[in-house]
């Protein structure tokens, strides 16, 4: 599990879960500045979105990445839910490698990859 800053929930809560098609597992909030609310892609990995303001790590600046096992669907899937995608590359692991990614930005600037498994 590992948790990320943001600095509104429910635009994170909609670009995780809507967009790129998480589940949420647990939502808690005390109030607008106390809210977490856990998502995973499967499996027993675990995202917890806070807006519990940390000193030592600020919203935007994250960078996640996730498989895909097919760049191609994933960018047109979120290409159509109005997300800014950028364009599909084929050399994640440096030229010539031939893993085909792209990357967007969640609402706070955080850096989100989704790489061809």
């Amino acid at each position: 599990m590992f948790i990320l800053p943001v600095s509104d929930m429910a635009r994170a809560k909609e670009f995780y879960a809507d967009k790129l098609g998480l589940e949420v597992t647990k939502d808690y909030r005390q109030n607008d500045e106390n809210w977490w609310v856990s998502l995973t892609p499967g499996g027993e990995i675990t995202i917890t979105l806070t807006t519990y303001k940390d000193s030592r790590v600020k919203p935007g600046m994250m960078t996640l990445y996730f498989a895909t096992s097919d760049v191609n669907e994933a960018h047109k899937e979120l290409e159509g839910k109005s997300v800014k995608v950028n364009e599909i590359k084929d050399d994640l692991y440096g030229p010539g490698s031939g893993v085909k990614w792209f990357n967007v930005e969640d609402p706070d600037g955080n850096m989100v990859y989704l790489a061809e498994k």
